[in-house]
C-alpha cells in the first residue's frame, strides 16, 4: 500500500495575513486559493519544487462555538508547530526579524545536523526554520 502526506494544516486568525506572510517573507507559493461558500475558503500554499501543501485553515471554520476561544488560545500560544527547511537560514531569520516577526530562538547550530531558529508567524504558530549544516 503506497502513503503519502498531502496537506498539513496551519491554523489562522487571519488567513489574508497568514497568506502574505507565507507567500512574501518565506517565499511559498499559492496553490489553491477556492471560496467555498460565505464561511469556508480552501487555501493551499507550498515550497517551489514540494508536492506538500499547507493548508492555510480558519482557526474558526468547523470548530463548535464553545470551543473557538480555546483554539484560539492554543494557536495563540505557538503550541502547533510547523517545521521549515530553508536554503539560508540566517539570511531567511534576519528578513523575518525586519519583518517583525516575534523571535523565539536565534539561529544556532545543532549536534544533530542542522542550523536553527525559531520564530512566529501572524497567528502566534510556531516556525522551526532549519538549514543543514555542511
Amino acid at each position: 500500500m503506497a502513503l503519502s502526506i498531502t496537506h498539513t494544516p496551519v491554523y489562522c486568525t487571519d488567513l489574508d495575513e497568514a497568506l502574505a506572510f507565507y507567500t512574501q517573507r518565506l517565499g511559498f507559493e499559492v496553490h489553491d486559493d477556492v471560496p467555498m461558500g460565505p464561511e469556508m475558503r480552501w487555501l493551499t500554499i507550498r515550497a517551489p519544487g514540494s508536492d506538500h501543501d499547507l493548508l492555510l485553515a480558519a482557526v474558526d471554520h468547523h470548530i463548535p462555538p464553545a470551543d473557538r476561544q480555546a483554539m484560539r488560545e492554543l494557536v495563540a500560544k505557538g503550541d502547533l508547530a510547523v517545521f521549515i527547511q530553508v536554503d539560508d537560514l540566517d539570511k531567511t531569520f534576519e528578513s523575518l526579524r525586519a519583518a517583525g516577526a516575534e523571535i523565539l530562538q536565534e539561529p544556532i547550530d545543532q549536534v544533530y545536523g542542522v542550523r536553527d531558529a525559531a520564530v512566529r508567524d501572524p497567528s502566534g504558530n510556531h516556525l522551526r526554520l532549519s538549514q543543514p549544516l555542511g
